[in-house]
């Protein structure tokens, strides 16, 4: 590594990068360049040893691409073939290699959020059981494996009647099901490639000798199962270097251990810490507020925030009437930092406790007409079409994978009812068989009617032909199955347009590797770049940062959330305030409002007891009433009277258009309004001769 990449560095990022071997733990504060340091220590790590013997592991697929470019820019290497992505990338290329060792097939599918939801939804109607449980059931199912807890250990646990003996059923019936579809879970691949290290010796020294180095990026996100994975691979060597932030840890109800991070020195004692306490991102009253309110956490390792960007502008909280005047007040300050040309669209994003609270968002950036775009929606792939070709391609690559043939069964239609799959179903719990193995079976016996019997043979011989035939790339082979089955007569101009657009992304890409990419992509891999502002949840926020930032609705109820009770869930809803007040770099306003339609009534709101935490001279707080906006400090009789031109106004001038007031001075004949119009420019004018119309 070159001296001049070193000088770029502070010294406690020197310190993290050169350290020569060991356990190492990085406490990376918000905005303290931890990727550079990751990055930088791989490279350094690189010189040194081969890259494919350091093993890097992050959270998500967009923070694995961030680290792999920036390493290959140092190197000014090709790192296609590196042991570096997330979690369940590498774990999926171990057990693709190595899974035959456990009783499964090599190609196994993988199934995402939707597939396993559809199993469930199929276990629970066949137990007879409440089908609308089935998200939580789900979630409880994959904490349990997060903590690597099977479902026979879990039955043996259970109280042996009631809600629980319920929910160890499904679980059996699930891993049965899977197994039985040679697929896997997302927590599957943790928890087998865990099992084949364990009951394999031979194959975990194969790997631990492999992997000189491992280096975890987001170490507070690791579950039990994750931080078990990498203690295994560095038993021995003990070349561990986790990078990561106690007070970022807002996963919990997804598994996530704060505790990891807090006991790695425990797990090793020889280990050195390094803070990186310097922030690169955020002014310091960001840092001041922010750092007031993760302090009040208790179990946490201190930490120092500073910059050397000064202290930028307060921080505002608003105080506002109404979900309304919230939302309002919000876009007309984007609409206004717009008009003054201080920030593109781009530049905003607007964070929030619950889904719920981004409708009258939309409503008013729509009536102001800014941009926007609601991160964590339906992403392209989740569409129908898309899931359809996708299983179309899981089930030629899988025969036994179910949930994928129960998907496409008669997608399009071709006349196979629930009747018939009702048949195949009966017949492949009987006999023990995936579904595909069932109709074959059917189709070799008499028991079928010649109706049906023609239409499986017609599907049976469509798999069979489309599997036969060789492709030369994973978007061959979709036009194969888009032909063959002429599912584009069957759908609208817009899905056919997202087809054409899922077949240019499929071009060049092996067939194997393009659908496990599909399958382990996340909406927290949504792109936030381009000209709109950005609606999000604080729990999808993380990773991100914009120059203006707007939290909405820190109350009482909200941040913190009414469910959250015990002082571990009050401390994580902290610690989402954290993280959404340091995705700011520049400006951070805050707002709230004294009521809000939730859960279909309308409530009084406290403002936030988080507020309390918050140093005053580093926070602006601003009370809004109809008429006028008041700090809290100053008595309301002190104010002037309103002007009808207040900042944020728009109004029409009969020459110039629609602009928006920026300021507004002086009382009577001699008030005088500056106005941004967009086509013009900035004006100032006269209130008495403009002849302006205020809009509404």
């Amino acid at each position: 590594m070159s001296k001049n990449i070193l000088s770029e560095l502070n010294p406690q990022q020197k310190d993290a990068i050169l350290h020569c071997g060991g356990p190492l733990l990085i406490l990376a504060g918000a905005g303290s360049g931890k990727t550079k340091v990751i990055t930088h220590r791989f490279a350094h790590l690189s010189k040194k040893n081969q890259p494919c013997s350091i093993l890097a592991v992050t959270f998500t697929n967009k923070a694995a691409s961030e680290m792999k470019e920036r390493a290959s820019l140092i190197l000014e290497k090709d790192l296609k073939q590196c042991w570096m992505g997330t979690f369940h990338s590498q774990c999926v290329r171990i057990l693709r290699k190595e899974i035959g060792n456990l009783g499964y097939s090599q190609d196994f599918s993988i199934y995402d959020d939707d597939d396993q939801l559809s199993l469930i939804r199929h276990i629970l109607k066949e137990l007879n059981l409440y089908e609308a449980l089935y998200k939580g059931v789900l979630q409880k199912i994959s904490c349990l494996k997060s903590c690597l807890i099977k479902p026979e250990e879990f039955l043996s646990k259970s109280d042996g009647f009631g809600f629980e003996e319920r929910l160890a059923k499904v679980y059996m019936r699930y891993q049965d099901e899977l197994k039985k579809s040679n697929a896997l879970d997302f927590d599957d691949l943790i928890m087998l490639t865990i099992k084949l290290f364990e009951e394999h010796p031979k194959v975990l020294k194969k790997y631990q000798q492999m992997f000189e180095h491992i280096l975890v990026d987001e170490f507070q996100d690791t579950n039990a199962a994750q931080y078990k994975l990498l203690k295994i691979l560095a038993d021995g060597h003990r070349n561990i270097c986790a990078v990561g932030d106690d007070d970022q840890s807002i996963y919990r109800f997804r598994g996530a251990d704060l505790n990891n991070i807090l006991s790695f020195e425990r797990d090793f004692p020889e280990a050195k810490i390094i803070k990186l306490e310097q922030s690169y991102r955020c002014t310091q009253n960001i840092l001041d507020v922010s750092g007031g309110v993760i302090s009040k956490n208790l179990k946490r390792r201190h930490k120092s925030l500073w910059t050397d960007k000064g202290s930028g502008e307060s921080v505002c909280y608003f105080w506002l009437n109404s979900e309304e005047e919230e939302a309002r007040q919000i876009a007309k300050i984007i609409r206004e930092f717009y008009l003054k040309n201080t920030y593109g669209y781009g530049d905003f994003a607007v964070l929030y406790r619950i889904n719920t609270q981004s409708r009258v968002l939309e409503d008013h950036l729509q009536s102001e007409a800014v941009p926007y775009k609601v991160l964590g929606g339906i992403s392209f792939y989740q569409r129908k079409e898309i899931k359809d070709i996708v299983a179309y391609l899981k089930l030629i690559l899988n025969r036994d994978d179910n949930v994928s043939l129960r998907r496409i069964i008669n997608c399009p239609p071709r006349g196979i009812g629930a009747s018939t799959l009702s048949k195949v179903e009966q017949h492949a719990k009987k006999k023990g068989l995936s579904l595909y193995a069932a109709i074959k079976s059917l189709l070799r016996g008499n028991g079928l009617m010649a109706a049906m019997k023609e239409k499986l043979e017609a599907f049976t011989e469509l798999m069979d032909k489309l599997t036969e035939r060789r492709h030369k790339d994973a978007a061959d082979l979709i036009k194969d199955v888009l032909e063959s089955t002429a599912y584009e007569e069957a759908t609208d101009d817009d899905r056919t347009e997202n087809i054409r657009e899922f077949i240019v992304s499929a071009t060049g890409k092996d067939i194997k590797d393009f659908a496990d990419g599909l399958s382990l992509a996340s909406s927290t891999d949504d792109d936030c770049k381009g000209g709109h502002v950005s609606l999000i949840t604080l729990h999808s926020a993380k990773g991100l940062e914009f120059p203006v930032v707007f939290i909405a609705g820190l109350e009482e109820g909200l941040l913190p959330y009414f469910k959250a009770k015990t002082p571990d869930e009050l401390a994580e809803e902290r610690r989402l305030l954290y993280v959404g007040m340091t995705r700011a770099r520049e400006v951070l306003i805050l707002t709230g409002a004294r009521r809000r339609r939730l859960f279909e009534k309308i409530k009084e709101q406290k403002p936030s007891r988080f507020l309390q935490d918050i140093p005053k001279n580093s926070c602006v707080i601003i009370e809004k009433t109809v008429s006028s906006a008041v700090r809290r400090e100053e008595p309301a009789a002190a104010q002037p009277m309103p002007s009808p031109y207040v900042t944020g106004t728009r109004v029409k001038h009969p020459k110039w258009g629609v602009g928006i007031v920026r300021d507004c001075h002086g009382e009577g004949d001699e008030a005088k309004v500056t106005v941004n119009f967009p086509n013009i420019g900035v004006k100032k004018l006269n209130v008495k001769f403009a002849n302006l119309e205020t809009l509404r």
